[in-house]
């Protein structure tokens, strides 16, 4: 078919104008960027293609549409937005797995909040329906994001780099010379350089193709990974953990078992055989204070000397546990939280008869200065007559007292130990079976002696080594000393060191999926018309890579060694510079040269 001068401009300027819109778009999308370049552009990233047509109707289409949706990165970043944010209230908001008495004071507190947050079960985020839907969600979609791409990634390690493109100069590095070398020890030279570069390289047809940047995908994929070790760590220490804690006093001991506790928090799973033997004794604790400055009280020595046993039948075994150096046995770990004295006292009854011998712990009520209050019940006591009682001692402990500043310690260390009691007599209430504190006193039913005048309210202070003698022979009580004691905290978290190692495994991951760039580099040589070697080389990145025209400029004046350019012939010029040589089926414009050594033309 013949054509006139008007068919021939209309397709010349169709032509420029497909071509500015290509190059338009090469940067908004990977989409038309593959279109253009074919299968050299194609599968520099796993992810999976996005299908804008809608599905078929019916149950099984629908199905396949909400799993597409749902294992997509889109969705697993805001289901993962979505557990952050669902976190908020378990940090503000007190919660029942925590501490039950703050959360009944905040009921307390709050009556109108109590029944929505109840509803939204905000007082135990954690194991509410929608926190663990959010969870379990997130989890599926990662596999279901991290599965196909890994075998699409493995697919891609087995295939080789795709053929260079017809047209290097829409790629966005380029740059050409003209050599006297021959096409064959240009391409030989070419590939060399990118294997000891480590690029995965071949020559196919008249280019080299060579790709680098693997890791990129391997950094994704691993950050992907250790999210999913990160949701089952957290999920097996929850649903396995034990935590709780034990006072003990110096001489005492703990045993790993559910009576040992003083309180002790547990996950849905756990069975009571699941502790571990072991057991530990408390020998001596140390603690000295700051005696001036602006941090007087602080401690400077805070050490608990345990002895300590691995097992039923272990060998005994001696450490020290510190604040922030647990001792670490079974999986366990033994932390040192808090520490007091607990006075050592003998009391008597009115026939003489020990009814209690040994040290009593105290309730801290100041924690700078460590003073207690202190409660001493005695059930089953008999009054000077023998008929049965029951008295109780209450008053306070002072490590260090000074008369005329009050009934308040002034130093948290032994300078001047006081216990300062006063005794009660009556019912106690523990016979009809309801559970009271150690630390505190029901004296409803209960009267407070009297000195012989019989007005005055009965009250000692004593120091060690001190007797106080109860009114009318009623009994006595011997201040005997003062031991120390240390409130331990037990842990059992079975999913905390697989959580640091994906805590681990995520930032190297992601460190990789953001520094490695892929990329992907063709060189080609043919002859010109003339005889001479036309070389082009170009360059295509996954993303926006700012260093790829560098690199490429680099690798073109190393390759210079072995194909030296040589000048341009003046019958090859024009105004636009030198004609690149045409491969078969090309009819592309002639390409601008660019000086490899100041890096390639974008």
């Amino acid at each position: 078919m013949s054509t006139t001068d008007t068919d021939s401009a209309a397709g010349k300027a169709a032509e420029n104008a497909a071509e500015n819109a290509a190059e338009q778009t090469a940067d908004g999308g990977a989409g038309a960027e593959e279109r253009e370049l074919g299968a050299a552009g194609s599968q520099l990233s796993t992810a999976p293609v996005e299908e804008l047509s809608v599905p078929s109707l019916g149950p099984l289409g629908w199905a396949r549409w909400f799993w597409r949706q749902l294992t997509s990165m889109r969705v697993a970043l805001l289901l993962l937005f979505l557990l952050s944010l669902g976190s908020i209230p378990g940090s503000l908001i007190p919660q029942t797995s925590i501490d039950q008495l703050k959360v009944q004071d905040f009921k307390d507190k709050h009556p109108t909040l109590t029944p929505v947050y109840e509803k939204l079960q905000l007082f135990h985020v954690y194991s509410s329906v929608w926190f663990s839907a959010i969870y379990i969600l997130l989890f599926i979609s990662l596999i279901g994001c991290i599965v196909p791409r890994t075998w699409q990634f493995v697919g891609q390690l087995r295939g080789r780099p795709p053929a260079a493109p017809r047209r290097l100069t829409r790629l966005p590095a380029y740059t050409t010379w003209r050599s006297d070398a021959e096409p064959e020890k240009v391409l030989e030279a070419a590939q060399r350089i990118m294997k000891r570069r480590r690029f995965r390289s071949r020559i196919t047809g008249s280019a080299v193709a060579a790709e680098k940047g693997y890791l990129r995908e391997v950094g994704n994929l691993l950050f992907h990974t250790a999210l999913i070790v990160l949701l089952v760590s957290f999920a097996a220490g929850q649903l396995w953990k034990t935590e709780g804690s034990s006072l003990i006093t110096e001489g005492g001991g703990f045993s790993n078992s559910l009576t040992q506790y003083d309180d002790i928090k547990t996950g849905q799973l756990f069975k009571s055989e699941d502790l571990a033997p072991f057991s530990f004794q408390l020998d001596r604790f140390h603690a000295t204070y700051e005696r001036s400055g602006p941090q007087m009280r602080t401690p400077r020595t805070f050490r608990a000397d345990v002895t300590y046993w691995d097992g039923v039948d272990g060998p005994a075994r001696k450490t020290s546990i510190k604040v922030n150096d647990p001792l670490e046995i079974q999986n366990y770990k033994v932390y040192l939280l808090n520490h007091g004295y607990s006075p050592v006292v003998t009391v008597r009854d009115g026939q003489g008869n020990v009814v209690h011998k040994g040290p009593v712990v105290g309730l801290p009520i100041d924690g700078a200065n460590l003073t207690e209050s202190m409660v001493i019940k005695l059930g089953d006591y008999r009054d000077k007559n023998g008929k049965r009682d029951q008295v109780a001692y209450q008053g306070q402990f002072l490590p260090t007292w000074v008369r005329s500043k009050g009934m308040f310690s002034q130093f948290p260390a032994l300078d001047n130990p006081a216990l300062v009691l006063t005794a009660y007599h009556g019912s106690l209430g523990i016979d009809g079976g309801t559970p009271q504190s150690v630390y505190q006193l029901d004296k409803s039913r209960m009267r407070q002696y009297r000195e012989a005048d019989g007005k005055t309210k009965f009250a000692r202070a004593l120091a060690p080594g001190d007797t106080m003698k109860l009114p009318g022979g009623e009994g006595s009580l011997t201040f005997d000393g003062v031991k120390s004691w240390a409130s331990f905290q037990i842990s059992h978290k079975p999913g905390d060191q697989t959580a640091l190692l994906g805590a681990v495994g995520a930032l190297v991951g992601l460190v990789g999926s953001l520094f490695i760039q892929r990329r992907r580099i063709w060189i080609r040589a043919v002859k010109g018309s003339d005889g001479a070697t036309v070389v082009e080389m170009a360059g295509l990145g996954r993303s926006e890579y700012a260093k790829l025209p560098e690199e490429l400029g680099d690798l073109a004046v190393r390759l210079q060694t072995d194909a030296p350019p040589t000048a341009e012939p003046e019958d090859g010029t024009d105004e636009d510079g030198p004609k690149a040589a045409s491969t078969p089926g090309d009819t592309e414009e002639p390409a601008h040269p660019a000086d490899p050594a100041e890096g390639a033309s974008a």
